[in-house]
């Protein structure tokens, strides 16, 4: 199938880049529009078809990924005009349900698939909730799955989780990297250099996250392994415990899911 582009930003292009990588699409297959120049021309350097405008990619695209911020989406939609017809579409737009993206769509609708992704995929290891209710056929459906789950995980959920979806594993990366910073500035505030701190918080977390989906342990169950009576690993939950992490970290969950719902 042919699959089209539109929005060649962080999320777009790491899906894009990622399946290239692993060889889930051919670059001949691919076609791309940005509103941003500078993203054609990242796009072209790959040796991907950089169409025209939004209504020329969907005329030439079998599936289309609608990748662009939630205010840019009834102008790009409106520029597809009438190409949509007969064709799938996939949306990463936050915040955007499936009626609001129908009600956008000039002329007969596509069949849509709405999904939240996020950047880790660049990396091959993305985390993509996929809505349930969708009117894709079988074989776009499983073109889907294929395309994602070469660069991540795949989770079916229903429309309306697709908000805590966005909250928790959409904005998780970004959760992640200020807690490994922390980790690491502690590690620089007790004498390591800053290559050695950022490249030891980051592989512990890694491996941490490893650990409990390959063994299917309970994070508590990781905690209480590490916590060994009266001794270090102990003292620095208890630091944790007194800061509010947990809190704080549920309450950044909660927070992001209100904000998709209000957009």
């Amino acid at each position: 199938m042919k699959f089209g582009v539109i929005g060649f930003g962080n999320m777009g292009g790491a899906i894009v880049k990622g399946a290239l990588a692993k060889g889930t699409l051919n670059k001949e297959d691919i076609n791309i529009y940005d509103i941003l120049e500078v993203r054609n021309d990242e796009a072209r350097a790959l040796g991907l078809n950089v169409c025209a405008d939004d209504e020329a990619l969907c005329a030439e695209s079998d599936i289309i990924l609608l990748a662009v911020k939630p205010q840019q989406m009834e102008e790009a939609l409106g520029m597809c005009r009438k190409a949509l017809a007969g064709k799938a579409m996939m949306s990463i737009v936050a915040g955007v349900t499936i009626e609001r993206l129908k009600k956008a769509i000039d002329g007969d609708k596509p069949r849509i698939l709405r999904l939240l992704p996020n950047t880790p995929a660049l990396v091959f290891e993305g985390a993509f909730g996929l809505c349930k209710e969708t009117d894709f056929t079988e074989e776009e459906k499983k073109f889907a799955v294929d395309l994602y789950e070469s660069i991540g995980i795949v989770e079916w959920v229903k429309e309306y989780d697709i908000d805590a979806i966005c909250g928790l594993s959409g904005g998780g990366p970004a959760y992640a990297a200020m807690f490994i910073e922390a980790l690491a500035d502690g590690g620089v505030k007790q004498g390591l250099t800053r290559p050695v701190a950022m490249k030891m918080a980051a592989q512990t977390v890694l491996g941490t996250a490893k650990m409990i989906l390959e063994t299917g342990m309970h994070p508590g169950a990781v905690k209480d392994m590490v916590s060994s009576p009266a001794g270090t690993t102990i003292e620095g939950v208890e630091a944790l415990e007194k800061g509010g992490m947990r809190y704080a970290v549920m309450k950044a969950v909660v927070e992001a899911t209100d904000r998709s719902r209000e957009l």
